[in-house]
């Protein structure tokens, strides 16, 4: 744990403030409960030697918890939760931008963090540390705005209103387009995941790369069809609930992909 923490320190260099935060509760916990369901035998030994009998849905939120700590411990991983991209009109350019991101971010710590529960040199602690990040930076990565631009921090300064609510785009897609739902994590994990093998494995093929650049297609739809002081209300679910629930699902069985490829 010490160790980890130490890492930490030295890999991350004084970060500007980002007011973004992800998936709500519900968000987050859909994503793992659906990994869960997707588990090979192997990696379900291996993960019941990291975490016991606990479910993956229960550390899920666990990274946006600790930003609650007031000791600083853990104020360092805030930046891992996004990596702002500004548009970019096809693959080979959003991935140039990729590889030129300064600073540890969402793409570079899902690979560090898989690397860390796979190498079996790593602490037992640190392993598990690095696994409840990786639940919850998964789930993230299929939240389209922790894709989006850093000139309004992922969407976080664009007013809306949501059923005459004053929120911001960030947060509707965090949490308020989801609890509209009403369902329990349980209950829609149970609802989204219905895939046949065949188009579970379509979804789960591509790099993190690939992964990323789709949720950044979808920020940049989401910017196109979101007014700055907008006001929605069921018009906005009805034009986006189906992505929501894609988005979900992808990364519910991404999360499973990966989880299943390191342990």
């Amino acid at each position: 744990m010490r160790k980890f923490l130490l890492n930490l320190v030295l890999i991350i260099p004084v970060l500007s403030f980002n007011l973004a935060y992800s998936y709500g509760v519900t968000g987050h916990r859909v994503v793992a409960e659906i990994a869960e369901n997707h588990l090979s035998g192997k990696a379900k030994r291996h993960l019941k030697k990291i975490i016991g009998d606990q479910k993956l849905a229960y550390w899920a939120n666990w990274p946006d918890f600790i930003k609650s700590d007031t000791t600083g411990v853990w104020k360092q991983t805030d930046r891992w939760h996004y990596v702002n991209i500004n548009p970019q009109p096809n693959f080979k350019m959003f991935s140039d931008s990729l590889q030129v991101q300064t600073g540890p971010n969402l793409y570079t710590q899902i690979k560090t963090l898989s690397e860390q529960i796979k190498d079996k040199k790593t602490a037992a602690k640190d392993r598990e540390i690095a696994l409840r990040f990786l639940i919850h930076l998964v789930g993230d990565s299929s939240q389209p705005l922790h894709v989006g631009r850093a000139e309004d921090l992922g969407g976080n300064k664009v007013k809306v209103k949501f059923f005459g609510e004053n929120t911001n785009l960030h947060t509707l897609w965090d949490t308020k387009l989801i609890d509209f739902q009403k369902y329990s994590y349980t209950e829609y994990a149970s609802l989204l995941d219905v895939k046949s093998k065949e188009e579970v494995k379509q979804i789960q093929s591509g790099t993190l790369e690939d992964w990323l650049y789709d949720s950044h297609q979808n920020a940049n739809k989401i910017y196109a069809n979101t007014l700055i002081d907008g006001s929605y209300s069921y018009d906005y679910n009805y034009k986006f609930a189906d992505l929501m629930e894609r988005q979900l699902l992808y990364g519910g069985l991404r999360l499973a992909k990966i989880l299943n490829e390191i342990l």
